[in-house]
């Protein structure tokens, strides 16, 4: 690792893995639109997917000078958000963030075999085990309805890239339903980009019309604790209740994640146990553990027989 991020030199190649810079004169690969993998600048070619250069633009970052394809790299499907990879090269697979699972429109990561993964490990630790959509579908929508009969609205609050679109694909059928205007901006990129999610009013102009008096309604929101501004304003305008979305939400130490009225252990990421999977599906000889409880992570695979470390500045040298 380097302060650019991960850099592998192989065959007199130098490949920058999610790196803060794009740097000319090397391959630059980017896993996916997410703020912290994106460049600052982007002074090189970029490797990465259309829709994340789409997204990334929304977002304010030029990668413009893309490509989809190189020869001897291959990109799969992470399974994270719309458009996100993982890279595989010369028997090495980086996951970038990753998720095994299938979430309405996003589809469960498409793991290579490789002699060495470099995976990320959100988390890492065994209290992280979620449970299955269909119980969180039904948990979530039993609460609506509920509520609903008492005439409340709803907040369903999570990251606006990413788990906004999920959350509204697994709930877009409850009516009226609206969306905070930057969630409408990103939905309306990713239809644009070919997913199907249900059309909405933002919020500014709904409250502009009066919609949001006429009571219930469900409104998608970025994730914000009760105490922010627009949050404490939907509740004491139209006593609108919160159910907030996060893996951290299955935390012990983590409180902030429990700062909504509910929250549900939905995620965009591998939870503990499909960690474990992932590892043994790739078939590596080497693990390197980046992002999350890294520590802790490579040491439950090393007591369950892998070779694996956190990856530090290095610790690739023997295998690249």
């Amino acid at each position: 690792m380097t302060k650019n991020g991960i850099t592998c030199v192989s065959d007199g190649k130098t490949v920058n893995i999610d790196p803060k810079t794009a740097l000319s004169g090397s391959i630059n690969f980017v896993s996916h639109a997410h703020s912290d993998h994106l460049p600052s600048r982007s002074d090189g070619v970029v490797l990465t997917t259309l829709e994340t250069r789409e997204i990334a633009t929304l977002r304010g970052k030029d990668l413009s000078n893309h490509v989809e394809y190189l020869d001897e790299f291959g990109l799969y499907d992470s399974g994270h958000i719309l458009g996100s990879r993982g890279l595989l090269f010369e028997d090495l697979f980086y996951t970038g963030d990753i998720c095994t699972r299938h979430r309405g429109f996003l589809k469960g990561a498409t793991i290579p075999k490789c002699k060495v993964l470099i995976t990320e490990c959100t988390f890492g630790r065994p209290e992280f085990i979620f449970p299955s959509l269909d119980e969180i579908l039904k948990k979530v929508n039993e609460l609506i309805s509920e509520l609903y009969h008492k005439g409340r609205p709803v907040l369903l609050l999570g990251y606006p890239l990413g788990k906004a679109q999920t959350i509204t694909h697994l709930f877009g059928h409850w009516e009226p339903l609206y969306y905070h205007d930057s969630v409408k901006q990103m939905n309306d990129l990713h239809r644009k980009l070919g997913v199907s999610l249900k059309d909405g009013i933002g919020h500014t102009d709904a409250q502009n019309k009066g919609l949001l008096d006429k009571k219930p309604w469900v409104m998608v929101c970025p994730m914000m604790s009760d105490n922010a501004t627009f949050v404490k304003d939907m509740k004491s305008r139209y006593g609108a209740v919160t159910i907030g979305f996060s893996g951290w939400a299955k935390s012990q130490s983590m409180p902030f994640a429990r700062n909504n009225d509910y929250t549900i252990p939905l995620s965009d990421h591998c939870d503990y146990n499909e960690l474990i999977d992932l590892v043994k599906r790739s078939g590596a000889e080497k693990i390197y553990t980046v992002h999350g409880f890294v520590t802790e992570f490579a040491s439950d695979l090393v007591k369950m027989g892998y070779d694996a470390q956190p990856l530090s500045e290095n610790s690739l040298d023997n295998f690249i």
